[in-house]
């Protein structure tokens, strides 16, 4: 049972009570029945009374609820639908305070969210005002009177914040734009002579109207004075070089050109006047010196004429290079010339670098080849024979790669140009391979000379035996000591007769004889003689018939001693005989020598 109704049966026991109270008080004080009937009715009416006022009462507000909860659910269904949502639906069966309670909650719940959404609108077309004003930009397109919903004001937030950076990139353009600006008018000494100047330089930055009209207009006056500027440092840049080069050719001392030195930067107007009064000062100094300005431009297009590679026939074509009558028109016909070698060369400076660039390489091709060929490199310290292979093997490959490249770059730019790149009046290829073929030549002559030098050195040691291969003071006496000397059987000849039959013959180094010998008798070891393919030291011609020869009879010089028996056998035909043999098989010795040498000497050249 619930606790109200609890109470209402304590409330009619209560009044129980109450009116069984009265009766007994009535009865005790004795009044009389009728007017207990009175009391009691008047106790009934009171009672009535109450209960009806507040049965009223609670109708009342039974109907006040009810009107809330009416009205509570019109403005639910108007905010649902201004604020684009679901309406509200009461979950579950529900007294009427309850409903009317929630109804009430709901509705201060969505009118809080329909004033925050026309505050965030309001806010945002303010802000949207303000930067459309400062770009130029026409307003975002929004019902103000209607509540936006959450996707109108998210496209609305992101909209306005796209216009913030359009805002901030734009300002940043403008700033750096304007201190462009103010940078090229003080260079150029300018002021601002028109409004829309006069708004970007003197005026507020926030008050510039940041369009895209106004910023294209900024960025032609930037450019405009740009271009102003780049033109008067290029006026004051050639000024500077034409002074430069009048300096150089009128030969003017360091101490009057550092007079101008202030003037040789920057591009004012100040400056650019003052250098054109020193280039008007030049001039005249230049048609009083015509003789030795021409003189200099002549040491510098033969300058251009090297670096351009020019043939003797392309330097002869200019024949003004070569008079003699120095006049204003030839000075004119100098400067034309110089000005277009100089273009010449800048427009073909790469192609000259790298043909400068094989020249070098091919010099020190050169250079390392001779070093090569030379056989007092072995001789060397320090380990630059080394470092000199290693150079020579890297530029044994670099120079054909350089080669290649050159073709590749002289075939492009003749296809470009429909003409021939000469280098010393023939093509540069053709000319890379004549440099080849002389080198080819070169090699080949110089081969040659060898091999002549060797043919010639092998015949000289045919005729009179090789030269000693050791120092002088290294030398050892002779083999046969003196006082005993080998004797030849042969027949008795005079001293007349030696003299004049055996001197032409022996008139040299007497070679010992390769045939074998009868043994000697006696104990006496046998002495074989070998030819070791070297002379024997000797003090001349003459001194050597003295000491070979013993004239005293028959007597001969040779490899036995005295004490050998002689034999009788010998003639002097014979002698000859064997000498022939010995030298024959000398010869063989000698080629064979000289061939060594020769594929040694080619070794180490290559």
């Amino acid at each position: 049972m619930r606790r109200s109704e609890v109470l209402a049966e304590e409330s009619i026991v209560c009044l129980q009570k109450a009116l069984n109270h009265l009766r007994e008080i009535w009865e005790l004080i004795g009044i009389p029945e009728d007017q207990r009937l009175q009391r009691t009715e008047v106790v009934k009416k009171h009672i009535k009374d109450l209960l009806d006022m507040m049965i009223a009462e609670e109708e009342s507000l039974k109907e006040r609820l009810i009107k809330s909860i009416s009205i509570c659910q019109k403005e639910l269904n108007t905010l649902c639908s201004e604020l684009h949502v679901e309406p509200f639906q009461e979950e579950g069966e529900t007294t009427i305070l309850q409903l009317e309670k929630d109804l009430r909650t709901q509705v201060e719940l969505m009118r809080k969210q329909k004033k925050e959404r026309k505050q965030e609108l309001k806010l945002l077309q303010e802000q949207d005002q303000e930067l459309c004003e400062i770009l130029c930009m026409p307003h975002y397109d929004i019902d103000s009177t209607s509540v936006p919903s959450l996707e109108e004001l998210s496209q609305f937030r992101q909209h306005v914040a796209t216009m913030r950076e359009t805002k901030a990139s734009r300002r940043e353009e403008f700033v750096n734009i304007k201190r462009q600006i103010i940078l090229c008018m003080e260079e150029l000494d300018h002021t601002p002579d028109t409004s829309f100047e006069r708004d970007v330089v003197c005026e507020d930055e926030d008050a510039f109207c940041l369009s895209l009209e106004n910023i294209a207009t900024l960025q032609k006056l930037l450019r405009q004075l740009e271009m102003r500027k780049s033109q008067n440092e290029a006026v004051c840049e050639g000024l500077r070089a034409q002074i430069r080069e009048l300096w150089d050719r009128l030969q003017i001392p360091a101490e009057e050109r550092e007079a101008v030195a202030t003037v040789m930067t920057g591009s004012k107007a100040k400056v650019r006047k003052a250098l054109q009064l020193e280039v008007d000062r030049l001039e005249e100094l230049k048609m009083q010196n015509m003789k030795k300005v021409i003189e200099a431009i002549r040491v510098e297009l033969a300058q251009y004429w090297d670096q351009c590679f020019y043939s003797q026939e392309q330097r002869q074509a200019f024949a003004p290079y070569y008079a003699e009558d120095y006049t204003e028109n030839l000075l004119q016909l100098h400067d034309a010339e110089i000005v277009r070698l100089r273009n010449y060369y800048e427009v073909h400076k790469e192609l000259f670098e790298g043909v400068q660039k094989w020249e070098e390489s091919w010099r020190l091709f050169l250079e390392f080849e001779r070093k090569a060929s030379d056989p007092s490199r072995f001789t060397n310290r320090g380990g630059n024979l080394l470092k000199e292979e290693k150079q020579r093997a890297k530029l044994q490959k670099t120079l054909p790669k350089l080669e290649e490249e050159l073709k590749a770059q002289i075939e492009m730019w003749e296809q470009e140009h429909s003409k021939a790149f000469v280098v010393n009046g023939q093509k540069f290829m053709e000319y890379v391979m004549e440099q080849w073929e002389m080198h080819r030549l070169e090699k080949e002559r110089a081969k040659q000379e060898r091999q002549l030098k060797n043919k010639k050195q092998t015949e000289t040691e045919m005729l009179y035996g090789s030269a000693p291969r050791t120092p002088n003071k290294r030398r050892g006496l002779a083999p046969n000591t003196p006082g005993k000397v080998r004797k030849l059987n042969t027949t008795t000849m005079s001293n007349a007769t030696a003299n004049s039959s055996i001197r032409p013959v022996f008139g040299g180094t007497v070679y010992r004889s390769p045939v074998s010998r009868l043994p000697p008798s006696g104990s006496k070891p046998v002495i074989t003689s070998t030819c070791s393919g070297k002379k024997t030291p000797r003090a001349g011609r003459h001194g050597a018939n003295k000491e070979n020869l013993e004239l005293n009879g028959s007597i001969l010089s040779g490899g036995y001693p005295a004490s050998a028996p002689l034999q009788r056998n010998f003639s002097i035909n014979s002698v000859a005989s064997t000498y022939s043999e010995f030298a024959r098989e000398l010869s063989k010795a000698s080629r064979s020598d000289a061939t060594s040498r020769i594929l040694n000497s080619t070794n180490i050249q290559s």
